[in-house]
């Protein structure tokens, strides 16, 4: 049974609100090891369909997604390559992006996309370069947030952007590390003990959120090896470093330490396009970065790494929708948000 089978099966609980169905859904998606696309949604908004997450439950969001960082000094267990110094355009791209900082004390990302029950949405998301973090569905309630202090950071949000940040300035493989081990299971720089600790919390993840609905609970499986291995830290990095940039591009040290990750993951293919009449790049994570389950395609400005779109591909025969969202990002100074000077 994969992730939409179990939702398929929840369809008998009552409508979620829009950031449990996301956090529910990311859980569901990280101990069954299969990739999500974050998305972002502020407090108030629409009634969501019934499909059925919430009642996943909080205990099971905050097992499936672990906030933590990389320790320890042993090597791995199963051995995952190193990053390594690349001929990257990312790599170039980035040293570029930070040394044209933009002034401004936060970022500003406006994200517009399609809702579940065909009705076009906008979600406005200021990341503060302190880390806070406020939503809204328009620029007036985005502005009222602000104004009211409704800060909604969460440590996922500190961890990712810290690491981003290591990325940048820092070591890129003690980076990796701790924008990986995010996600629970992996314990990558860690002793082999404590990466089969992480996996059996993986394991015992997965087997709560079957539980918590009354649904056999699958065997558990062995920590994987090999390209197996390696497809799964991908995965993990992909999906938390796109997340760091999908809330806080407009910082020059965390896009350009997501530019500097992305780069280490020899599967995602770059090339060339053309967006809003600009020069773009676009990154693919394939099927072997998605669990199998489709392509995430990103597509980035070729002059300054900001995002521009998100497509989300299903496999052929899936009953999976595809997704786009696009994206528009500008440095603010959270005062001027606050007093509706947006």
């Amino acid at each position: 049974m994969d992730e939409m089978d179990l939702m398929k099966k929840m369809r008998d609980v009552p409508s979620p609100r829009p950031e449990a169905y996301d956090r529910a859904r990311t859980a569901l998606s990280t101990a069954m090891a299969e990739p999500t696309a974050t998305v972002v949604r502020p407090k108030r908004w629409f009634s969501w369909p019934k499909a059925g997450v919430a009642a996943v439950g909080a205990a099971a969001v905050a097992t499936a997604v672990v906030m933590g960082t990389a320790g320890g000094t042993a090597p791995p267990a199963s051995p995952v390559a190193a990053p390594q110094v690349v001929d990257s355009p990312l790599v170039k791209l980035a040293s570029e992006v930070k040394a044209g900082a933009q002034p401004g004390d936060a970022s500003l990302i406006i994200r517009s996309t399609i809702a579940p029950d065909n009705s076009p949405y906008v979600v406005y998301t200021v990341y503060t370069d302190k880390g806070q973090t406020f939503h809204g569905d328009s620029a007036k309630t985005l502005s009222a947030s602000v104004a009211k202090g409704e800060n909604q950071a969460t440590q996922y949000d500190a961890t990712v952007m810290a690491a981003a940040r290591l990325a940048a300035n820092g070591d890129l493989e003690q980076a990796k590390n701790a924008m990986v081990n995010v996600s629970i299971g992996w314990a990558l720089g860690q002793s082999p003990a404590e990466q089969e600790k992480a996996w059996a919390q993986r394991q015992e993840a997965t087997a709560e959120v079957y539980r918590l609905k009354g649904l056999p609970v699958p065997p558990p499986k062995p920590r994987p090896t090999g390209k197996e291995l390696e497809d799964g830290v991908n995965n993990a990095l992909w999906s938390n470093t796109t997340y760091a940039l999908f809330i806080g591009a407009a910082n020059a040290e965390v896009r350009a330490g997501v530019l500097k990750l992305v780069a280490t993951i020899k599967d995602v293919t770059i090339g060339k396009t053309d967006a809003e009449g600009q020069p773009a790049l676009t990154l693919t994570a394939g099927p072997a970065l998605q669990g199998g389950t489709g392509t995430h395609v990103l597509t980035v400005n070729a002059g300054n790494g900001l995002p521009i779109r998100s497509e989300v591909i299903p496999a052929p025969g899936s009953d999976s929708k595809p997704s786009v969202a696009n994206y528009k990002s500008s440095r603010v100074n959270l005062a001027d948000v606050a007093a509706g000077k947006i």
